[in-house]
């Protein structure tokens, strides 16, 4: 039990990513701003399109490539930023055949465009680049490049860079507000080495000096971070799965030397699909199909090019992160990671503070997993078990407009939050449809914590607010106090914001009854001399 609770803080501590790292310190810098605002020469221009081309030299670490970046005018403005992070280098920008003259601040480089950009046009520039790109020392949490060897000892490479961002490697809008329509990722790497990306497969092109360049065409609107690079020595083995909205191409690239175990172990990701089209609603992308992907570090939520690096293990690399047993009826990565294509890829944060949708949701969805396949005790024992996760160190929800995400509590203090909600509708059915309705509403969308919190409560019969106002904005565990005194049973909430008014589920003279706490005191008539608390809220009791 103590390697465990060690493994499980080490676990936490991981979580915590580069950009909260870097935010500790809570003293934000122009660049934070930066990087984190819709500035002036973001909000002007809307993306559609990219074209990322790039040449990967693993003997070298190096890459150097280009890419395209399409856009609606919005309003009339002269100056588009564009973000590449140090050691990466601009070389120039050109539009319609013309060199663009720029001025760098940083990781944000403004360009001076010559043409006249009225509203309503589609124009577009290019950005060329090279350099040796920083390579991650902790991926994915660190970010970087992933430049390893497979035990064959050829080269294993792949990108991440969530929080850190996508400009860590490739120039682009680095702000999630705003993503392309769609995209093309050309990568050109080694002869004998396979390139898996985004979307699908349009065409493979063997190159004179021994390289090889893969075009892989996402049709969907796709976030910078979920953008990735795997090079390895891959072989695929695919299958189609009979789903919601028809036939889903699954595809699987596993290092050649894994290709038995893998098609035994993947087998929990057509589970997965079943599981959360039940509860999410129809995959994504579709048209992009879904692909998990083999990878040196333990994995991530890279749209329909899902990253896994699990070791083939049920678990977090064979561990249980609620401690109940429950954690390892399935592989963590895959169903996590990939729950991620609906809360995260379909619907994506527009702000780096309410990445908890994102991380929240998720972590709920392993709890769905199960409840799907063993029940909802089992389901309610996970979700349960994994609040020793928590730290109650910082808010959930981050500051805004500096790129700064909230803690690492998102996990699991907002999938129990989420939990509680669930008991609070005491319809199933209901909160299944609030959960598939927020992936249609906000289809391929980047939303607000706002809009989630309104639209949630659009359904419910009690205003949600302080709830969400208690565990997303505050570090306070509510504590449940009463007392019995001459046949009189009084309680209320403490340790809460002021208008904390969240009802919950009490045992009481072996009768559970719903209660309405406020943070004043009320009474009822009771003979009672003990209580108890359902065990699905987040909550502490005391008796007076």
């Amino acid at each position: 039990m103590r390697k465990l609770s060690l493994f499980i803080l080490v676990f936490f501590c991981c979580s915590i990513s580069f950009a909260q790292l870097l935010q500790e310190k809570q003293n934000f810098t122009r660049q934070d701003s930066l990087r984190g605002s819709i500035t002036p020469e973001r909000e002007w221009w809307n993306l559609t399109y990219y074209h990322l081309d790039v040449e990967v030299k693993p003997d070298d670490k190096f890459i150097v490539g280009k890419n395209t970046v399409q856009y609606k005018v919005l309003k009339p403005h002269q100056k588009l930023q564009i973000d590449l992070q140090p050691p990466m280098q601009i070389e120039k920008v050109v539009q319609n055949g013309k060199e663009l003259t720029y001025k760098s601040e940083g990781n944000a480089h403004f360009i001076s465009l010559d043409a006249t950009q009225n509203i309503g046009d589609i124009n577009s520039l290019t950005v060329y680049y090279k350099g040796y790109p920083r390579e991650a020392k902790r991926a994915p949490w660190d970010g970087g490049f992933s430049w390893k060897k497979d035990e064959n000892g050829k080269h294993f490479v792949a990108t991440s860079c969530q929080g850190l961002g996508a400009s860590v490697w490739w120039p682009n809008k680095d702000h999630m507000y705003d993503e392309p329509d769609s995209m093309l990722i050309s990568v050109t790497n080694p002869k004998g080495l396979t390139n898996v990306s985004n979307g699908r497969l349009r065409e493979l092109v063997e190159n004179s000096n021994n390289t090889v360049t893969s075009h892989w065409f996402v049709s969907n609107p796709i976030n910078n971070y979920g953008v990735n690079i795997n090079i390895g020595d891959y072989t695929n083995f695919s299958e189609i799965y009979q789903g919601e909205k028809g036939p889903l191409d699954m595809d699987y690239w596993v290092l050649t030397y894994n290709l038995e175990k893998a098609k035994e172990h993947f087998k929990d990701a057509p589970k997965m699909i079943k599981a959360f089209e039940h509860w999410f609603g129809p995959y994504p992308f579709y048209e992009d199909s879904f692909k998990l992907v083999e990878v040196p570090y333990l994995g991530m939520e890279h749209q329909s090019s899902v990253t896994y690096g699990n070791q083939y293990k049920k678990g977090y690399l064979g561990n249980d992160l609620s401690q109940t047993g429950w954690g390892l009826k399935f592989d963590f990565i895959i169903i996590h990671e990939a729950g991620h294509e609906w809360f995260a890829n379909n619907i994506t944060y527009s702000d780096a503070a309410d990445m908890w949708i994102h991380e929240g949701f998720t972590a709920y969805s392993e709890n769905l997993f199960l409840d799907y396949y063993y029940g909802k005790e089992a389901s309610a024992d996970y979700v349960i078990g994994t609040r020793s996760n928590i730290q109650n160190d910082r808010p959930l929800i981050g500051q805004y407009k500096v790129n700064n995400e909230g803690s690492s509590d998102m996990y699991y203090k907002g999938a129990n939050m989420l939990h509680a909600i669930r008991q609070i509708f005491e319809d199933d059915e209901l909160w299944r449809k609030i959960l598939r309705g927020l992936n249609e509403k906000y289809y391929h969308k980047t939303v607000s914590t706002l809009e989630i919190e309104s639209y949630i409560n659009s359904y419910s019969w009690f205003d949600l607010s302080s709830i969400f106002d208690q565990y997303l904005r505050t570090t306070m565990i509510p504590r449940f106090e009463y007392k019995f005194e001459n046949g009189i049973f009084s309680y209320r909430w403490a340790n809460c914001v002021d208008d904390f008014d969240m009802p919950i589920l009490i045992t009481i003279d072996k009768e559970t009854v719903w209660m309405f706490p406020e943070k004043s005191w009320k009474s009822n008539d009771s003979n009672a001399e003990q209580i108890e608390v359902d065990r699905n809220f987040l909550v502490t009791s005391k008796e007076l």
